[in-house]
Formats: C-alpha cells, structure tokens, sequence
C-alpha cells in the first residue's frame, strides 16, 4: 500500500512530519502524535513512500546539549536481525504515519543500501560535525542545528549549502 506524504517533507527543517490518524484528530485527548514516549516507537516500521519495507527503529538519539532529538537510528537488511545494518537517519527526514504506526522515509531501497551505515557494535561519533554534515546531505535536509536559524524559511540542505558559501563570499561557483 503505498503511502502519501506531503511533497514537502524532505525540505523541510525541524522535527518529523506527522500523518494523522484521521481528519478528527484532537491534540487534547492525550498523548501522540504530537508528544510521545520515545520509547514506543522503538520497533516501530520504517518503510520508504512506496510502501516498502525499509526496516525498524532501533533507537532515538538526543542531542541533549540542545534537547532536541538529532537521529533514529534504524535497521535494513540482513535476516531475522543477522547481518543488518545501521542507519542513522534525521529526525526531520522521517514522516510518521500515525494511522499505520510506522515511520516514512523518502528514498528508495537502492539509495539506502549505498548510504553510509554501520554494524551494531561500531557506532560512528555521532558529535563528529563531518559526519553529521554528510548524514544530512545524503538525506537532504538541514541539519538540526541549524533549523532554527532557518525557521522562517525551510529550504533543502542544497539550498541551505548555497546561502552559506554565499555568506561566507565563496568563490567556487560554477
């Protein structure tokens, strides 16, 4: 089944876009979609905006200098969680589906298994800011870190790198 998510959702900063669960949803009936325990999507699907499945959250880091959630961390491939791999994904590249009670992340199954992962028991620093910066690249969103300063105008990560080599009187241009 595949699954509508706005067009909008991989060039916007901020946190995960939701799909609610229906057109009647009130924000006051308690918790979710809007608040929720992390720990209840841990296990929760993954799967790409063709439905496929894409793999499960494993865990939710936080950036707790910041208190903002920085990743979720995701499994692909392998079988029965032998030979999987790693993922760390943007909170803000995900769209939760809280109809379906899983996660949409907009790429193919093809881009996913060419980004960059890693095995359960080597962890990239996720406080190398280099690192970071690809993550986000690949995935096509604005770090968030930086989403704040852009709040007022969400844009993808291209545009977001264009206006700083502007800021910064790059001379690299084409």
């Amino acid at each position: 089944m595949a699954t509508s998510i706005p067009p909008s959702s991989t060039t916007r900063a901020r946190g995960a876009a939701i799909i609610p669960d229906d057109d009647d949803f009130d924000a006051s009936a308690g918790p979710g979609p809007e608040v929720m325990d992390a720990a209840t999507l841990i296990g929760d699907k993954v799967v790409n905006a063709e439905g496929e499945s894409l793999g499960e959250i494993e865990a939710i880091m936080l950036d707790v200098r910041s208190g903002r959630i920085a990743y979720a961390v995701f499994s692909f491939g392998g079988f029965l969680g032998i030979g999987s791999k790693l993922f760390a994904i943007p909170w803000s590249a995900l769209t939760l589906d809280a109809k379906e009670k899983r996660f949409v992340l907009n790429v193919s199954k093809e881009k996913l298994e060419k980004a960059e992962g890693f095995d359960k028991d080597r962890w990239p620093s996720m406080a190398d800011t280099a690192w970071a910066i690809r993550v986000h690249e690949y995935y096509e969103v604005v770090p968030y870190w930086e989403d704040s300063r852009l709040a007022s105008n969400p844009r993808t990560i291209r545009s977001f790198r264009d206006s700083t080599d502007e800021s910064l009187g790059s001379t690299n241009r084409k």
